[in-house]
């Protein structure tokens, strides 16, 4: 009889394994509000993973505490590759460095699957500041302390290319916090603060109207809606980079098969046109990378960010 059960329970199991995947609905959790770039590629993507995948891939917006919200519910989910997530620097990379406590691991409990885009930010400058990097860094250590740059928000990614960019000169530049990239801009524009990090979005018309000056684009290469924006390194701090950026990821243990299965399906959706023209109008270029390559890419983002924030004492708001 005990022979008989345990029969029955590794065939019962041995079904359960081959049933179909997906089985049901996928619901894919946005650590983000509905509106910004992030959930502009989720809700672009779904659609048509869902007709390949023979199932409605479904968004839920779950944004809070800097990301974590939403990605903790990613972790806690069973890994049976019904839920994935869109996560981005601050949960995956950042945050264990800012929050005394974090309610999951990012490398034990997540399993990534791809990179979605990259987020650039530009370094503006008022008009009659100086025109180029290397003379702003002159000013800089000619009058230490006296120049200051908005950001959006202490902790976030603005702030923290900021403080990279500090770093590296070797300046001091006194750090303002906003409530987003455009009263950033905005007041830059208005001449209220000298320089700002912002988004691409809240910036460029103005920077090609001439109103505000663009002195480098903070990604280590130029980039598509700004071409003729240099680099950080090419305007006068070598070897810098400092993006935002955000991805796919799965609960840990979700079956290796599914994992590769979504990803081909994500870069799928992303190499579409017209999703490529509506993501770098939104301020987000298409980025993706194998999952092994993202899991790489986060861990030496956290290496990153955790340097910079020890060196700097930068605190989340």
């Amino acid at each position: 009889m005990r022979r008989l059960f345990a029969a029955a329970l590794a065939l019962s199991a041995g079904l359960a394994c081959a049933q179909p995947w997906p089985a049901k609905p996928i619901r894919f959790i946005v650590s983000f509000p509905p509106g910004g770039s992030a959930d502009l590629v989720a809700r672009a993507i779904a659609p048509r993973m869902g007709e390949r995948l023979g199932q409605p891939v479904v968004v839920e917006n779950r944004p809070g505490a800097g990301g974590n919200l939403g990605v903790e519910a990613v972790a806690k989910a069973p890994p049976d590759g019904h839920t994935i997530g869109l996560g981005a620097a601050g949960a995956l990379a950042v945050n264990a460095s800012l929050y005394a406590q974090m309610p999951f691991d990012p490398e034990k409990d997540l399993a990534p699957i791809s990179t979605l885009a990259m987020i650039p930010f530009l370094l503006v400058a008022h008009p009659s500041q100086p025109p180029t990097l290397r003379d702003v860094i002159a000013a800089a250590k000619a009058r230490p302390g006296a120049l200051s740059y908005g950001h959006g928000g202490n902790g976030s990614a603005m702030h923290l290319s900021g403080e990279l960019l500090k770093m590296m000169a070797g300046v001091q530049i006194v750090a303002v916090p906003y409530k987003g990239s455009g009263p950033v801009a905005a007041d830059v524009l208005g001449g209220q603060i000298p320089l700002g990090v912002v988004d691409v979005p809240s910036a460029i018309a103005n920077v090609r109207a001439g109103k505000l000056r663009a002195l480098a684009v903070t990604t280590a290469r130029r980039i598509q809606a700004a071409p003729e924006v240099p680099t950080m390194a090419e305007a006068g701090i070598p070897g810098y980079e400092a993006i935002g950026w955000f991805g796919a990821i799965a609960p840990a243990g979700t079956p290796e098969a599914v994992i590769r299965r979504l990803h081909a399906e994500i870069v799928s959706a992303l190499a579409a046109p017209d999703l490529r023209e509506r993501m770098i109008a939104a301020g987000a270029e298409p980025f993706t990378s194998a999952p092994h390559e993202f899991a790489a890419f986060i861990r030496d983002e956290a290496k990153k960010w955790r340097e910079v924030i020890r060196a700097t004492g930068v605190k989340a708001d």
